[in-house]
């Protein structure tokens, strides 16, 4: 409140004690109304006109002298550009906002647009403590030259129990535009309305409808016709409004976050610690509120340094607690929105806390919660719409600190036991899910059985590959609680359904982990032949995801002793294929090759057609390289009339990868021999196969292949093309090759 409006209520207050009269005595006396007499002593409204200040003033039956008194203080109350309650038109607050540019600029060119003789509505929507009502009261001040006629910020109250209704928030707005008090009693209440309408309709005015709690609280305000804008911010998406531009908000990107705490701490202490300003900004989710509060904590503790407010972030137990400056809370800003929630709502937000990941599905929601699908969706949706819960396709993300406030919820709201049901609940589904979508990758399985009921469609391979990749983080936590819980059999079973998709999904970075830890469970089995199987799993990972080859011949070793003990021919044809995969990669070729032929007999001896493939391509690549080219080349052609002999034996995606393997093999050899029609021929094919099996690992080792044999054919273009083809392949590429891309880049960009 301004000190204008403070020193009339604060007189009035003195006068009516001075007169030992009640509220209720000066509303019967005045005529004016108890609510009103309280809001101006209180200094929630501006003060008042003439008319109503002699009301008063005959109602304590002041002194002339008195009677002065108090209308001087209502003059001096009433300056230009005066607010009454709620209303006002460029607060404190907006002269730090960092960022929001392109939402800037979205508002800035729908305000040049013009009128089409209806008014512009903008709904900002947004979790709490985004910035909604800072971005418009910015924007507010950027666009004032374009609404001559005024710009008025109505706060509408949507988080307080009470929000005032409809007809005090236009009360607010029409004294705010300086209609007099006679006006307001000839208009009425019931009359307001179309006279709010009518002034809007008639000036061009920028109004800003701050903190909106649901569609009906708006809608009145909404003016009908004229040149106006209107900006209403909420928590809310406000989906029931129509003919609105929607501007959703979320946090602000790491650059941003770290010029706004700059902005804060100022720009010499940052430049001191950059490297513990990024990680308070990291520990704020990049969330406005959240970032204020810790940059406000810094400001008035010069002592501190920002290393140190990290430290004091980084427990996750009390991260919440101590994003607190003053009477300022990151989490009374959540409590509000929560407060709303329906039971069944409140109770899905505070398990979401229980998934081990940042987002989730709807399937996912229903086994926390016990109830059918589609009553999950509508309690994920009432989240999405008060702004708890982020989407991105049909996911659902939860802000990080809303994480940390949801766990405090369940806490405080469920026993430690219903928590502990609901995680083992969701990890079981998790894990019995993993295995249904891996065996679509195991040559034994394939599709679910006709008996499986489950409530995620996996009918296909390629939806089995998009769960698995989804729901990756959940699934290793839910196996990796299984093996801390002890539960073996359970690990090596995931493992094992996984051990083909693996192949499809190769820069995860999670692979030696998941083979690791069946391995150890499989010994604890006391199982040498699930043992040995893990072990040479592990040998693959080790190899091919982090390029271990070293490692992976210790575990290979080892899965050989143990094959040997119990004369499994299979694992021992396994073992002795990755020790000599891991032996060329080291340059050992002799050794390596004798491996890989004591690993093509044991695979025939076993009728074990998938190793035998891979057996003849390993021969292939130990002939390319000891430079026997043409027998190099022969028998990577050999191989793949081999595999077309036996492809309706095996697993599409299998025959898919091998293909690759074996045109990659004859496209390098050609290459070797600056054969580059022949290489960049072979090449294409091996990158066509990997785009149509949707296999981004191995597509990107292709593409820098096919790249450098296009610029060794002199066929520049082609060749940035496949290389920038590399570097967008996001983060399941191989991260190698895709460094190789952009070096090759930058050796052509420079010329």
């Amino acid at each position: 409140m301004s000190g204008e409006h403070g020193a009339f209520g604060a007189l009035l207050r003195e006068l009516r004690l001075a007169a030992s009269q009640t509220i209720e005595g000066l509303a019967e006396t005045s005529g004016v109304s108890v609510r009103g007499i309280g809001d101006l002593e209180r200094g929630r409204r501006a003060a008042p006109q003439r008319r109503t200040v002699a009301a008063l003033a005959d109602g304590l039956g002041l002194d002339e002298t008195a009677r002065e008194r108090l209308l001087t203080a209502a003059r001096a109350g009433r300056t230009p550009g005066y607010s009454p309650v709620g209303v006002r038109a460029f607060p404190r607050g907006i002269d730090d906002f960092v960022g929001r540019e392109p939402e800037l600029a979205r508002l800035v060119a729908l305000a040049e647009r013009g009128s089409t003789g209806q008014p512009l509505v903008v709904a900002v929507s947004g979790p709490p403590g985004a910035g909604k009502t800072t971005l418009a009261l910015h924007a507010a001040r950027s666009l004032a030259d374009r609404f001559p006629d005024g710009q008025l910020v109505l706060d509408l109250g949507g988080t307080d129990d009470e929000p005032p209704g409809p007809a005090e928030l236009v009360l607010s707005v029409l004294r705010a535009l300086q209609v007099a008090d006679r006006d307001l009693a000839k208009a009425g209440p019931q009359g307001r309305l179309p006279l709010f309408r009518r002034l809007l309709a008639e000036r061009r005015c920028l109004l800003v409808l701050d903190n909106a709690r649901d569609e009906g609280q708006v809608r009145p305000l909404l003016p009908a016709a004229g040149a106006g804008m209107v900006l209403v911010t909420s928590r809310r998406m406000l989906t029931g409004l129509d003919s609105v531009h929607r501007l959703p908000l979320g946090e602000l990107s790491p650059a941003e976050a770290a010029a706004f705490l700059t902005s804060l701490v100022g720009a010499d202490r940052a430049a001191a610690e950059p490297a513990a300003l990024a990680d308070v900004a990291d520990r704020c989710g990049h969330l406005p509120l959240a970032l204020r509060v810790a940059g406000n904590w810094l400001a008035t503790r010069t002592g501190w340094t920002v290393r140190r407010l990290a430290d004091r972030l980084d427990a996750e137990d009390r991260r919440l607690d101590a994003l607190a400056a003053g009477d300022v809370r990151v989490a009374a800003a959540f409590d509000l929105s929560y407060r709303q929630l329906t039971p069944a709502a409140a109770r899905l937000f505070r398990r979401l806390a229980l998934v081990p990941g940042p987002d989730t599905g709807a399937a996912a929601a229903a086994r926390l919660t016990g109830r059918p699908l589609f009553d999950a969706e509508d309690a994920l949706e009432e989240l999405v719409e008060t702004g708890l819960l982020g989407t991105d396709g049909d996911r659902y993300r939860l802000h990080d600190l809303l994480r940390l406030y949801a766990r405090t919820r369940l806490a405080a709201e469920e026993s430690p036991e219903e928590s502990a049901r609901a995680r083992a609940d969701l990890y079981r589904w998790l894990l019995e899910n993993t295995v249904v979508a891996g065996r679509w990758f195991e040559p034994d399985h394939g599709a679910p059985p006709p008996s499986w009921q489950g409530t995620v469609d996996l009918s296909t391979a390629g939806k089995a590959r998009e769960w698995l990749q989804a729901q990756g983080t959940h699934w290793l936590a839910a196996l990796r609680a299984a093996a801390a819980a002890g539960d073996h059999a359970t690990v090596v079973e995931v493992a094992e359904a996984l051990h083909w998709f693996s192949d499809q999904w190769i820069f995860w970075g999670h692979w030696p982990e998941v083979f690791g830890t069946a391995a150890r469970c499989a010994q604890a089995l006391g199982d040498p032949v699930l043992e040995a199987t893990h072990l040479n799993y592990h040998a693959w990972a080790l190899l091919v995801c982090e390029d271990r080859p070293r490692d992976s011949l210790v575990r290979s070793a080892e899965a050989l002793a143990v094959a040997e003990r119990v004369a499994d021919g299979g694992q021992q044809a396994w073992a002795h294929f990755y020790r000599g995969w891991a032996l060329h990669r080291l340059d050992d070729h002799a050794p390596g090759a004798d491996h890989m032929r004591r690993a093509a007999r044991l695979f025939e001896a076993v009728g074990d057609l998938h190793g035998s493939l891979q057996a003849r391509h390993g021969h292939a690549m130990f002939l390319a390289a000891n430079d026997r080219s043409e027998e190099a080349r022969a028998a990577f052609r050999h191989t793949l009339a081999f595999l077309e002999r036996v492809s309706g034996r095996l697993a599409p995606h299998i025959a898919d990868f091998t293909r690759i393997g074996l045109h990659s093999g004859l496209g390098r050899s050609y290459a070797t021999s600056r054969r580059w029609p022949e290489a960049v021929d072979q090449l294409s094919t091996a990158v066509a196969i990997c785009r149509a099996s949707g296999n981004t690992a191995l597509e990107s080792r292709q593409l820098v292949n096919l790249g450098d044999a296009l610029l060794s054919a002199g066929r520049t273009a082609e060749a940035r093309g496949a290389l920038t083809r590399c570097v967008s392949l996001g983060l399941d590429a191989d991260p190698r090759r895709v460094a190789q891309a952009r070096g090759l880049l930058a050796r052509l960009d420079a010329g």
